[in-house]
């Protein structure tokens, strides 16, 4: 266990990343957007469109969830990462129930998959593991998270080592082991959230 904490901490803290950014200029407003598979964890109907945002970053589309459901998530389909991060810029912008935006890795399908999510409604980030589409707290923390507002949400993982940030500052710093290998990334929101969603990024770790 020691051993496998350390090499986590190694890989995340000395060796680079590379990766790439979606900012979904190329998708056609109002349809989802091309090589992504959506659905939800649970119950629901979720609505997972692109959609013309002039506040995003650059002012052009972003990938909205307008539905409601359990956990709804969208995930890239071609993305298989073990050992790196995944980020999105998110801003909330209604729920009754919950107004909250995530990033989903090591996606094996709609029932398996870490989660890290920051809500504007309680103010805090969290970390849970998926496993037969029931969803497990790792850690809570609280944090600002204004509505209304663009967020950037980042997780970095590698082996058993999980970081989540919120805005640049880094309030969960953990060890699980509960889902291994590679996976798909994606987004995620919960309940009646409004969300939208610009420039997802998202890399391996360069291990040679």
């Amino acid at each position: 266990m020691k051993r496998i904490t350390i090499i986590s901490w190694l890989l995340l803290t000395a060796i680079p990343a590379m990766g790439e950014t979606i900012m979904f200029t190329q998708d056609k407003p109002g349809a989802p957007p091309a090589g992504w598979v959506s659905g939800v964890t649970g119950q629901g109907t979720p609505k997972w469109t692109v959609e013309t945002d002039p506040s995003a970053q650059g002012g052009g589309n972003v990938l909205k969830q307008s539905g409601s459901g359990d956990f709804p998530w969208c995930v890239k389909q071609d993305a298989s990462v073990v050992d790196g991060f995944v980020e999105v810029k998110f801003k909330p912008i209604a729920g009754r129930e919950d107004q909250a935006g995530g990033v989903v890795w090591r996606w094996k399908d709609g029932d398996t998959y870490y989660v890290a999510r920051a809500n504007a409604l309680e103010n805090n980030v969290s970390l849970y593991y998926t496993t037969g589409g029931r969803r497990h707290t790792i850690q809570y923390q609280g944090a600002p998270v204004a509505a209304q507002v663009w967020h950037t949400l980042r997780a970095e993982f590698a082996g058993n080592r999980i970081q989540v940030s919120l805005d640049g500052k880094r309030y969960i710093d953990v060890t699980d082991e509960h889902i291994s290998g590679a996976g798909a990334v994606g987004v995620w929101t919960k309940a009646d959230s409004v969300t939208s969603f610009n420039a997802f990024s998202f890399g391996t770790t360069n291990t040679k």
